[in-house]
């Protein structure tokens, strides 16, 4: 969907954004807080159903926010999500399709690498090599966010905000990708998809997963000890819990900052793997007897802490009430590290199905949108480009397309319509839409297709293919439709994940 530019910034920063009449009007231009969680699961939170830990600080941004239950990504994997997310685009547009790392990333430097990491990496659900015409144009292809791409940074710097990422970056791992290049002024933390959260022999931390080559390559390369860290040019190392250490980061990044506008985007890594917690938080969890997943837990109430690190700092500078903050998470919860249950959805990262793309989606603006709503119709993370922008005042260019919508109209109540009728999916071979309540899923290798009503089977158990092929073809054609505006794939995905279902099996690839 091309994004209706008729309503003028004016108008939505006037009109939609003062609908209090007791708000007095903002004098300084409202800051913009971004936190993104790694791997977070759809009901990983209290304020989602989450029973086994208490997660105050992110309910907390939803009793005094909107509380989104139907928010969705526009890929199961965090790399293509982050592509999307940063953009407003769905990334495949310009050919952000898989997951963009270098070789040395997963270990396949050579077809003898990469069915050693195949073999290190079964006990996360059987990654597999494609082909070695594959592997090798992965190797030799730059992979990153294309250089013209604009991003929400590069939007609202040209608006006099300062602007960093703190934490994971993941949209490029060398030179020609770090985050600089895209509008933000600052980054601290780490370009590529994961790191460790501190020294592997920390009597402080409880280590539960360092299993594969990935971690074993990072220890080889630096050491059990600090984690190592970019800060911008420049390199740092810390031997603080990696989360508290981003949250204090961010915290000290608003104080140095407070008497301008910003824009603060938080990528965490947690709860990513490694599993790695810190033993306060670790004996917290009282909820849990299995080790491994006790340990996910107390990475999710770090998580928290971390953002209560955030709200706190703009409480303290008086800035709470004139900053836009957004909470969600760039993919649903990883069902293969056996850690998590993303039950009442079916699947979890990597995958299609409701458990890989809808997560936590929570959005906070005193005088804005209004206090403890909750909002049941489907949003993406492809809609916080325009509604920053909206909020901001900041013009969206003309001549690029974007696939989201400002979300405030709709959470004011002012649009009383959807604010997206189609949402789509495609990871080479496997791909799925949206189209109201129906969601068609298509496994072209496998020759496999599903039809799910999720407003009455959220859990995707039911298919209705048989029942109601005319639906499906409908939704098909109008997948194909969408799927001729997209770019090629500038690289190629090397591997793909096996996903179980009882006796069905799906394979995703990332």
């Amino acid at each position: 969907m091309k994004l209706n530019l008729t309503l003028t910034a004016a108008f939505l920063t006037g009109t939609l954004l003062n609908l209090n009449a007791q708000q007095p009007a903002k004098a300084k231009q409202p800051n913009v807080v971004l936190i993104l969680a790694d791997d977070l699961g759809y009901n990983d939170l209290s304020s989602y159903g989450n029973t086994l830990i208490n997660t105050p600080n992110i309910d907390a941004l939803a009793k005094e926010g909107v509380n989104f239950t139907q928010g969705y990504v526009s890929a199961p994997i965090c790399s293509p999500s982050r592509a999307g997310l940063i953009t407003g685009r769905y990334q495949q547009r310009f050919g952000y399709e898989f997951f963009a790392a270098t070789p040395a990333t997963w270990g396949v430097q050579d077809a003898a690498h990469a069915e050693a990491s195949k073999n290190a990496l079964r006990k996360y659900g059987a990654y597999y090599t494609i082909d070695g015409l594959a592997l090798e144009t992965y190797n030799k292809t730059p992979q990153g966010l294309p250089a013209n791409e604009i991003t929400i940074a590069g939007l609202l710097k040209k608006q006099g905000y300062k602007t960093a990422v703190i934490g994971k970056w993941n949209l490029g791992e060398t030179d020609d990708f770090i985050p600089e290049k895209y509008g933000f002024d600052y980054h601290y933390g780490f370009l590529s998809g994961g790191s460790r959260y501190g020294s592997t022999d920390d009597v402080d931390f409880v280590v539960k997963d360092l299993p594969h080559l990935y971690w074993n390559a990072q220890i080889i390369k630096y050491g059990k000890g600090p984690v190592k860290l970019r800060k911008n040019a420049g390199t740092v190392l810390t031997t603080e819990y990696l989360t508290t250490r981003f949250g204090n980061e961010a915290a000290d990044f608003i104080e140095a900052n407070k008497n301008r506008p910003f824009f603060l985007y938080v990528p965490f890594n947690a709860p990513h793997d490694p599993f790695m917690a810190k033993k306060e938080d670790f004996a917290a969890v009282t909820t849990v007897k299995d080790s491994t997943r006790r340990v996910y837990q107390a990475m999710v109430k770090s998580l928290d802490d971390a953002v209560g690190v955030i709200t706190k700092k703009l409480k303290e500078l008086n800035l709470d009430k004139n900053t836009l903050i957004i909470f969600t998470s760039d993919n649903g919860g990883a069902m293969y590290t056996h850690a998590l249950d993303n039950k009442p959805l079916r699947g979890g990262k990597a995958t299609h199905f409701e458990g890989g793309i809808r997560v936590p989606f929570i959005i906070k603006y005193p005088g804005g949108i209004p206090a403890g709503e909750v909002f049941n119709k489907p949003v993406s993370t492809l809609d916080l480009f325009p509604t920053i922008a909206a909020v901001t005042g900041a013009n969206l260019p003309g001549n690029v397309t974007y696939d989201g919508v400002n979300l405030l109209p709709y959470v004011n109540n002012l649009n009383k319509s959807k604010p997206h009728q189609f949402l789509y999916w495609r990871s080479g071979w496997a791909k799925a839409i949206r189209k109201d309540d129906f969601k068609l899923y298509i496994n072209e290798r496998e020759g496999k297709t599903y039809l799910f009503n999720i407003s009455t089977d959220i859990g995707e158990g039911h298919d209705l293919l048989k029942e109601n092929p005319q639906k499906a073809e409908e939704l098909r054609r109008d997948l194909l439709k969408w799927e001729k505006t997209l770019a090629p794939p500038l690289w190629p995905s090397v591997w793909y994940m096996e996903y179980k279902n009882g006796n069905d099996i799906n394979y995703f690839p990332i």
